[in-house]
């Protein structure tokens, strides 16, 4: 049976992102590397991607991929049968754009060019169109004023009793058709938000003192009809009276979407512009505050005005989320203008980012200045141009640049501000296709600048399948007679197998799937090929040859050092590096010579490492240099260096003697000083005996390799020691020290008695006496007293007898 044209959804995604992962591998070819089976499947990988149709195309020896560049594919001979579709588009309707609104008929208003195109698109292949859109000078506009007519607007109701004959004169300025309606809200009339007793029924403010009558509350009453007569605006005004809610927020968002949905009873005209300005001084119920009135039905969308222009489903249906608002005036072209007090703008603020085309303004207290505040969003939303998508496909990325009246280039934005009435802006439009949907998919999508009824319809169509699909030949001799031909490739009918169907399943089958294993348990070709009758056919590797009986063997897969094959110094055989002469190890990276080892003393690496691989690796601590004869830490290293100093600036010593200074030395720089510097951390400091002197030098190793020696110019010889000199030294030394020892003797001594004195003085302070008294002095009388109790004459005595 033929191959089906497609691949499901999820599995043509996950073809087509991982062959975006592969297009960013540096020198991988992401068409061969996809292991296409089918021209639908090649489609997928990457847009470069093409598929040779051709019946005879490549070689017997190993398989070569259909698959593939346009130019390799023509290398390898498939030129004239290539399939390779491209994505295109198609412009539909061109209409030019238009200058004026009002003087011409409604079919005649063009804003947005163009007004419909259809794309045929393929996986992958980013194709772009322009559009334009220009805001036309004097467009008829519908204004319909909403407001909240609770008992805190009563100040406001005043100020705009004759409001429509002014606002009229404003707009007049800016357009010659402009037409005006108006509604009112409160909130919902059942509990908890508003009063709901049976004393309030008639008038919720009962007993409010400042305000003792009020009109019942209501959810939202359409009460005119847009229309140029401003003065039915007034007289309606006119009539209004405020009501009463018992909660702060109000319903002001039941009102916004009956006042957007009803398009027949508001009067909503198509060739106009929409605002819809909204009052209120307090914030608005939003979706599930319902529920604290018991109301769990969401708002379905739909109007309910009812014959009396009164919003009937009120108390049965929730307040409308944000998004519904947003969906719903976008469906109606409808500008909404929030006019708040300036208490609540920061929360209606946020609201216009939720609710594309919105803008708020402040309101004063008394709405004195609400003229001014219309005309200043008027022109604010004439100002700019936001695209916005509807229906967008899951299967398409659209991406957009603007080109707004700067002339510059706004990668990522579809809005352009700060324009003039007549000034015309484009955009630039990406389209892609992710993926291939089912057969015969197509999809459509509508771009629409927010506020506008101009759209560019969109009609997208998907470039999936292969013109050889149409060719395809049933029990194709091609195939033997047992398969179906389609597009250079044969699909084997049940129980045949081969590149042609010539070979049998069952047993027969399973005997030549077995020869084509190198060991049982293996995979088939060694996963890198097919078997085609017991035979490996291997499959054709952009890295290099795959070959072998079983395709086990190839050139590409052998050891690396640095990135380079077999180091550049062999030959990949069936994974294996053989190495070139004078080469070993698993990548040949090891050199077995040792010339570049040696010394110029002659020795290898100086003594002082082993050669490996041709380098030396130095053992000595300290040693370093390509054999190792750096070592400024090594013992016999101020010797070597002496050697050369002897040599080059006496020409004595053993190398002088045998003539190899030149040799030994010609890395040396010698400098001979007055005064030799000794705090050089670089350096390291030698001393040598000369006669009865010593010699002083320092060296250090340079970058270059070379050496820098600093020599004295001159020995540095000492002086016979002066007898009396010492002898002086030395008594004066024994007076100093005892001077000293007196000093510290004579110091303690004073401080030892200036703290007894002290202590001394402190206890004679403490000594207190009394006036004329001798503290030694005792009386010569002494006075005792005796207790005795005796009896006489009856009575008792204690003590004393009269």
């Amino acid at each position: 049976m033929p191959r089906g044209r497609g691949l499901s959804s999820p599995s043509a995604a996950c073809l087509f992102v991982l062959s975006s992962l592969l297009h960013h591998l540096r020198g991988l070819n992401i068409c061969t590397s996809g292991s296409a089976t089918s021209c639908e499947e090649c489609l997928l990988i990457h847009p470069k991607c093409a598929w040779c149709s051709k019946e005879e195309f490549g070689s017997t020896k190993f398989i070569t991929s259909r698959c593939d560049f346009v130019e390799n594919l023509i290398t390898n001979g498939c030129a004239g049968e290539l399939e390779t579709p491209k994505s295109s588009i198609n412009i539909v309707e061109n209409l030019p754009l238009s200058s004026k609104g009002s003087s011409l008929t409604v079919s005649d208003v063009t804003q947005i060019m163009p007004q419909k195109i259809s794309l045929n698109l393929r996986p992958g292949d980013k194709t772009s169109f322009r559009v334009q859109v220009r805001q036309v000078e004097d467009y008829p506009v519908d204004l319909y004023y909403l407001m909240d007519l609770s008992l805190s607007m009563k100040d406001d109701l005043d100020n705009i009793r004759n409001l429509g004959t002014k606002l009229a004169e404003e707009m007049r300025k800016l357009t010659s058709n402009f037409r005006l309606g108006f509604g009112s809200f409160v909130d919902k009339n059942i509990s908890p938000f508003s009063y709901t007793a049976p004393r309030y029924q008639n008038n919720p403010c009962i007993g409010y003192k400042l305000f003792p009558h009020c009109v019942p509350s209501f959810g939202f009453r359409h009460l005119l009809s847009l229309t140029d007569k401003v003065d039915r605006f007034n007289e309606e005004v006119q009539k209004q009276k405020v009501s009463r809610n018992r909660d702060a927020p109000e319903g002001g968002f039941d009102a916004i979407l009956q006042a957007a949905v009803c398009k027949e009873k508001i009067g909503w005209r198509k060739e106009a512009s929409h605002l819809l300005v909204f009052t209120t001084d307090d914030v608005p119920h939003i979706a599930l505050d319902g529920k604290l009135g018991g109301l769990v039905q969401p708002h379905d969308g739909q109007c309910h005005l009812n014959e009396a222009n009164e919003y009937s489903a009120s108390n049965q249906l929730d307040y409308p989320s944000l998004a519904l608002l947003g969906e719903k005036l976008a469906e109606n072209n409808i500008h909404l203008i929030f006019a708040v007090t300036k208490a609540h703008y920061i929360l209606y603020k946020n609201f216009t980012a939720l609710i594309p085309g919105t803008t708020v303004e402040i309101l004063h207290q008394d709405s004195n200045n609400i003229i001014q505040l219309i005309v200043k969003a008027y022109n604010s939303i004439r100002s700019k141009v936001e695209l916005t998508v509807w229906d967008s496909p899951e299967d398409v990325s659209l991406t957009f640049t603007a080109t707004c009246q700067d002339g510059l280039l706004y990668p990522g934005f579809r809005k352009c501000e700060d324009l003039q009435i007549g000034d015309t802006v484009s955009f630039e439009v990406s389209v892609e296709a992710r993926s291939c949907p089912a057969e015969n998919t197509s999809h459509s999508f509508t771009i629409k600048p927010a506020g506008f009824r101009d759209t560019l319809e969109v009609e997208v169509a998907y470039s999936c399948t292969c013109g050889c699909m149409k060719q395809m030949e049933r029990n194709s001799s091609k195939c033997s007679g047992n398969g179906t031909y389609t597009c250079g490739l044969c699909e084997c009918d049940s129980g045949y197998l081969g590149s042609k169907c010539e070979c049998e399943e069952g047993e027969s089958g399973n005997m030549y799937q077995n020869m084509c294993r190198e060991a049982e348990g293996k995979p088939v070709c060694s996963g890198r090929g097919e078997c085609s009758c017991n035979q490996c056919i291997c499959y054709k590797s952009e890295f290099g040859r795959i070959y072998g009986l079983f395709c086990e063997c190839n050139d590409f897969s052998c050891a690396r050092y640095k990135g380079v094959l077999c180091s550049g110094h062999g030959e990949c055989h069936c994974g294996e590096c053989k190495c070139h002469a004078g080469y070993i190890g698993d990548n040949c990276n090891c050199s077995t010579e040792t010339n570049r080892c040696i010394s110029n003393d002659g020795q290898m690496c100086s003594g002082r490492g082993n050669c490996v691989c041709g380098k030396c690796q130095c053992t000595e601590p300290g040693a370093f240099g390509e054999t190792c004869e750096k070592c400024p830490t090594c013992p016999g290293a101020c010797s070597t260096k002496r050697d050369c100093i002897e040599c080059m600036l006496h020409n004595s010593g053993g190398l002088a003697d045998n003539q190899t200074c030149p040799k030994h030395c010609k890395d040396e720089i010698i400098t001979r000083v007055d005064v030799l510097k000794t705090d050089d951390q670089h350096s390291v400091l030698c001393v040598y005996p000369v006669n009865d002197c010593v010699m002083k030098f320092t060296y250090s190793e340079l970058p270059s390799g070379k050496s820098n020696l600093t020599v004295l110019k001159e020995p540095e010889c000492g002086s016979e020691p002066n007898a009396l000199t010492i002898l002086l030294a030395v008594v004066g030394s024994i007076l100093l020290i005892g001077i000293v020892l007196l000093v510290v003797w004579k110091l303690l001594v004073t401080i030892h008695d200036r703290r007894e004195f002290a202590r001394f003085q402190s206890e004679r302070s403490r000594a207190r006496y009394e006036m004329a008294s001798n503290p030694l002095y005792r009386k010569p009388i002494s006075t005792h007293s005796l207790d005795f109790t005796f009896n006489k004459l009856s009575k008792s005595y204690n003590g004393t007898i009269d």
